[in-house]
């Protein structure tokens, strides 16, 4: 199978079947033989192709008599990779994407084939006029640059202000850089470093935290020597400050409630030395098998993982924790980067977030012991899931308060008070929300 018949093939799992993209684009890499080479560039369509899917929407829309919305799905989905190819991609020449695209065409909706053509040789014309966003409106011009549902632009608009709302817009749609984090109960940093040398891929120090290493054109990670044999983890730098901003000690008990994958969980078993109990939950059995995995490759032993759901109350938990890690499910609009298509979800689904996170909050709270920590933390920038869920918790729960962030530095003014707001336009990682509280009676 060649790149852009596996990008179509993931892309209509993503349209019809509303998969994510890392898991599309993992299902058809796994059943499917396609070389290192197609697979780079069939990523590179798929993640294209949905970060600017409305605005490949709107080029069409220029030109065709027949809107998008009425097309079908096949042929929406691959007038798109044609026009991406056409408008994003020098290194592919236009009457190659043509012809490429016209062929996918001829076979998954073979009567379209005419109109494809025609579309994508009528956008090569008018190559240099057609990128023009002819909107007047400051919002809807910005949602369609960088295509996002116009109720997250108005949003960001109404509470960061036009220019920083636009400076994230961008920050969102920018390709993320791939970190790794050294399971230091098996290696240091350094050593790690000259292991990935060995193995003739780009590595280096991220700033923080110590543990943290950016790596470069990494193909095949869990294919590789060193992941299997559990010297690190893949995991970006916000959500390794999270295990950070926790803090546990040698020999703590400790609850996550909301664990799976497992790499906050792992973290915090790193930095307790494999020492203590770290109680790992999560709501779906296969996620506990997940947890499970990554603890063993990981050659971890103090993590007990099990199915519970953090909307209940555990009786059995109630005072035995000496830290309570809460990081909640939640609208994800800070790591974009990772899951474009996140940018497409109706402010319907969020709505009730707000009410979820408070009351896996309220649950989190009774299981901490006097003098303990609990920690919430989420992957998103709205306030209103972040600091306003915690300003709630804390005006109803007068036996908790706001301590400082120390033993990292993000945003020393913040963290002085208790939380970090991390975005990706100021700090240059994934959107995240963390604050440490303290059970004071």
């Amino acid at each position: 199978m060649n790149a852009r018949e596996a990008a179509f093939k993931i892309l209509c799992d993503i349209e019809i079947e509303k998969n994510y993209s890392n898991m599309a684009i993992n299902k058809i890499f796994k059943n499917e033989k396609i070389s290192d080479k197609d697979k780079g560039l069939a990523t590179e369509l798929v993640y294209g192709v949905i970060e600017n899917r409305k605005y490949l929407d709107f080029i069409i829309n220029k030109l065709s008599k027949i809107k998008v919305k009425k097309m079908s799905s096949f042929v929406k989905i691959i007038l798109r990779m044609g026009t991406y190819q056409i408008l994003f991609l020098d290194k592919i020449e236009d009457h190659a994407a043509v012809n490429e695209t016209v062929k996918l065409a001829s076979k998954y909706d073979g009567k379209s084939k005419g109109f494809v053509n025609a579309i994508l040789r009528n956008e090569i014309r008018q190559k240099r006029t057609i990128k023009y966003i002819d909107i007047e409106d400051p919002i809807r011009r910005l949602a369609v640059k960088y295509s996002y549902q116009q109720w997250i632009v108005e949003d960001w608009v109404k509470n960061f202000g036009i220019e920083f709302a636009e400076e994230l817009l961008e920050a969102l749609n920018e390709r993320p850089d791939l970190y790794v984090r050294t399971n230091t109960l098996k290696i240091d940093r350094n050593s790690l470093l000259k292991e990935f040398e060995k193995e003739g891929i780009k590595a280096s120090k991220a700033m923080l935290p110590e543990e943290a290493i950016m790596v470069e054109n990494f193909k095949g990670i869990e294919s590789s020597r060193l992941y299997k044999e559990g010297l690190f983890t893949v995991q970006d730098i916000s959500s390794m400050l999270v295990a950070k901003v926790v803090a546990p000690k040698e020999g703590d008990m400790v609850l996550d409630m909301c664990s799976a994958p497992g790499g906050k969980s792992t973290h915090m078993a790193e930095l307790m030395k494999n020492t203590g109990k770290i109680v790992s939950r999560d709501v779906f059995e296969h996620k506990i098998k997940v947890i499970k995995a990554a603890a063993k490759r990981l050659g971890i032993t103090n993590i007990e993982a099990e199915e519970f759901d953090a909307a209940n109350l555990d009786e059995n938990s109630i005072e035995k924790f000496d830290c309570v890690l809460t990081d909640v499910p939640c609208s994800g609009l800070g790591i974009i980067r990772r899951k474009p298509e996140i940018k497409y979800k109706a402010k319907e689904e969020l709505v009730d977030l707000p009410k979820i996170q408070s009351k896996i909050l309220e649950n989190a709270s009774k299981y901490v012991k006097i003098n303990g920590t609990l920690v919430y933390s989420t992957c998103t920038v709205q306030d209103c899931e972040n600091i306003e869920v915690v300003e709630k918790f804390l005006k109803e729960n007068p036996n908790y308060e706001l301590v400082p962030i120390e033993g990292i530095n993000v945003d020393p003014e913040e963290q002085e008070k208790g939380y970090i707001k991390i975005y990706p336009n100021v700090h240059g990682m994934d959107g995240f929300f963390i604050a440490k509280m303290k059970r004071v009676k």
